[in-house]
This record gives C-alpha cells, sequence and structure tokens, in this order.
C-alpha cells in the first residue's frame, strides 16, 4: 500500500472512529446514569479516567523515547527540573476535572440527543476564548455560523422532549442539565485555548504535555471525590456501583482524546464537521429506540441549524490556522 493511500485509509478510519465514538459516548453516559440498580459516584469515574489517560500516555512517551531510561529521564527534566512550567499546567488540570464532573450531571439530566446538541455549545466559546486569548479573528461566515449554533441550541433546549422521571426513578431537572453542559462548554474553550498556547509556547510533545496534564488532574480529582461523595466513599468504597459497563465507560472517555489525536492528525475541518454532525444523527436515531425518545419538528429543526453551523464555522480557507483547539487535549 502507497504512502497516499495509507494515508486516505487512515482519514476516514479517524472519521469512523471519532463519529462512533462521539455517538457511543454520549449514549452510554446517558445509560450509565439512568439505569436502575446502584449508581455509580461519578467523581470516581473521572479519575479514573483520567488514571487511564495517564497510562497510555505514558506508553505513548516511552514509545517516543525508545528506551525505559530514556522516557524516565525525559519525565524527570519535564516534571520535576522545571516545576514552575509544571504548575502552569495545574490551571487546565483543575479545569478539565471539573468539566467532566459536569458532564455527568448534565447526561444524568438531559437526554442523549438533546445533550449531544447542546454540548455543541463548545464550538461557540471555544471561539470566544481564541479572540479574547489568542488575539485571532473570526470570519463573518465564522460569527454567523456561531448565532445560529446559539440558535439551534435554544429551539433545542425549548423544545421539552423527555419526561420528569425515568424508569429508574431519577428526577430529571432541564434548566441543571442545560446549565452544567452549558458550564462544561465554557470550561472546555478556556481549558483548550490554555492548553493550546502552552503546547505553542514551548517544545514539549503533546503526549508529555498530557502526562503533566492527568498527573496534575489526580490530586484534584481525588480532592472533588472526597469533598462531594466523601461519605459514599468511607462507607462504601470507592468502587461502589461500578460493573463492567462502568469499566466501559471510564475506558470510552479516556480513549476519546485518543481518536481526536488521531482525527487531527489525519482529517481536515470539513471531516470533523462531518463526523460531529453524523454523531448528532446517530445520537437522535439510536435514543428513539434506545430511551424512548420523541422526536419533534422543533428538535429536528434546532439540530438541523446546529449541523449547519457546524459545517458553516469549519468552512475556511486552508491556509489559516485551524481554530479547533479544544481537540489539542488528549
Amino acid at each position: 500500500m502507497d504512502l497516499e493511500k495509507k494515508k486516505t485509509l487512515m482519514k476516514y478510519t479517524s472519521l469512523v472512529t471519532l463519529t462512533l465514538q462521539n455517538a457511543i459516548l454520549g449514549l452510554s453516559m446517558r445509560y450509565a446514569r439512568t439505569r436502575s440498580g446502584d449508581m455509580f459516584l461519578s467523581s470516581t469515574a473521572v479519575v479514573m479516567s483520567e488514571v487511564v489517560k495517564l497510562l497510555t500516555c505514558l506508553v505513548f512517551v516511552y514509545h517516543e523515547e525508545g528506551t525505559i531510561d530514556r522516557a524516565l529521564a525525559a519525565l524527570h527534566n519535564t516534571i520535576i527540573k522545571q516545576p514552575m512550567d509544571t504548575l502552569k499546567v495545574c490551571v487546565p488540570s483543575f479545569v478539565y476535572i471539573v468539566q467532566n464532573n459536569l458532564l455527568y450531571v448534565s447526561a444524568s439530566h438531559l437526554d442523549a440527543a438533546t445533550y449531544q446538541v447542546t454540548y455543541q455549545l463548545k464550538i461557540l466559546t471555544t471561539a470566544m476564548f481564541t479572540v479574547l486569548i489568542l488575539r485571532r479573528s473570526l470570519f463573518p461566515l465564522q460569527w454567523g455560523a456561531l448565532a445560529i449554533l446559539l440558535t439551534g441550541v435554544v429551539m433545542v433546549q425549548l423544545a421539552h422532549t423527555d419526561t420528569p422521571y425515568l424508569p429508574s426513578g431519577v428526577e430529571q431537572n432541564r434548566l441543571l442539565g442545560f446549565g452544567a453542559a452549558l458550564s462544561a462548554c465554557v470550561l472546555s474553550g478556556f481549558a483548550g485555548i490554555y492548553f493550546e498556547k502552552l503546547l505553542k509556547g514551548s517544545d514539549i510533545s503533546v503526549w508529555m504535555r498530557n502526562v503533566q496534564l492527568s498527573f496534575l488532574s489526580l490530586p484534584f480529582g481525588l480532592f472533588t471525590c472526597l469533598m462531594y461523595d466523601g461519605t459514599t466513599v468511607r462507607n462504601n468504597g470507592f468502587f461502589f456501583g461500578y460493573d463492567f459497563f462502568v469499566w466501559y465507560l471510564v475506558i470510552l472517555q479516556a480513549g476519546g482524546g485518543l481518536v481526536v489525536a488521531m482525527v487531527v492528525k489525519y482529517a481536515d475541518n470539513i471531516l470533523k464537521g462531518f463526523a460531529t454532525s453524523l454523531a448528532i444523527v446517530i445520537s437522535c436515531v439510536a435514543s428513539i429506540y434506545l430511551f424512548d425518545f420523541h422526536v419533534t419538528l422543533q428538535f429536528v429543526l434546532g439540530a438541523s441549524l446546529v449541523i449547519c453551523s457546524i459545517f458553516m464555522y469549519n468552512h475556511k480557507p486552508a491556509t489559516r490556522e485551524s481554530q479547533g483547539t479544544q481537540n489539542l487535549k488528549v
């Protein structure tokens, strides 16, 4: 297989993988938070996801360095010998932990389709922080896309497609779910831009940066877990409510960043937009069969506007530096 065919294969493989990961993650989080039985602690799941990402990134660092001794030396030089640089990573580490906990709150109170559409507001927040922090400018078409995106999300939120209670007995609070999703979008936009600035301001590899990120996220994650769920952890254990599906969810969430990294390398913005849009469609269709989701005309119109806005926002000259900075975090 020649190089061009290999690149084409990797491009569409990454496209399919990202599409499925985006759709399946939202559906899996929704199912995990609404099924009957003992409810696992989302704060512990966030911590374990960071552990999995840390171990995975360490493997990639080892692959980059070639030997264990060189990998350990690189970790020591980057993390221990540069304390001020390491401390800079504390900001996105803390933000990502809070964001991931908020996503579980949102998945508990919004159906999978609404959650998937609403979370696309991270495009808007990332664009805002791109202008404010990186001092970049947006095309008029992109500003129009952001306005359409906001309109579409508002229409979806006002559609009221779910029920106050689920079969598991969990009470739904759409306002709480939307607030959690919106807060997660703001944090995602800020952390993504901050992390991009760290990456471009040094010669440290993306894998080493993510080792720092996950390593520093663990103390924040454990603190959050003990602060909000300390009593349950002490009484029932850290892994209360865990089963095969929860472990699958932890690994799926941790692996999402690795998939994004592959897409950033092999696919362009149009394909990434297509993957995100297709994930929304898959989530909507799957929700009809899995969660008895009732589609309304207003929801369809709102979701269509969001999908259109994604393509509009990503439609920019190839010479312009990509502004999808939320994809930099693994």
